[in-house]
């Protein structure tokens, strides 16, 4: 069973910091294409940003210049470090994470459970 945990979310101020984190666990053979969306009450969910294996990253506009994706290959973790934020930001984040189990199988994207953010003062 592939599970995806993530964690860091929480309340702070506008101007402050976050970093998320979420790794991957269970039986797999490859991670492929990993990223953050979020969903603000009333809104469709949304891309934020994404990573490739090989690192190459892609973001919304609002986000670029603020927030930074990485990604662990050595711990099936993808971060996402969110500086100067803004109340606009507040939403629940998703991780996700395309996924092969086995060589023989399809590619299958997989979420977490979600991590709420506020920003507020």
């Amino acid at each position: 069973q592939v599970q995806l945990v993530e964690s860091g979310g929480g309340l702070v101020q506008p101007g402050g910091s976050l970093r998320l984190s979420c790794a991957v666990s269970g039986s797999i053979v490859r991670i492929y294409t990993m990223g953050w969306y979020r969903q603000a009450p009333g809104n469709q969910r949304e891309l934020v940003a994404n990573i490739t294996s090989d690192g190459s990253t892609n973001y919304i506009d609002s986000v670029t210049g603020r927030f930074t994706i990485s990604r662990d290959n050595a711990k099936n973790t993808v971060y996402l470090q969110m500086n100067s934020l803004k109340p606009e930001d507040t939403a629940v984040y998703y991780c996700n994470a395309n996924i092969r189990r086995t060589w023989v199988t399809v590619l299958s994207p997989y979420w977490g459970q979600g991590t709420q953010v506020t920003v507020s003062s």
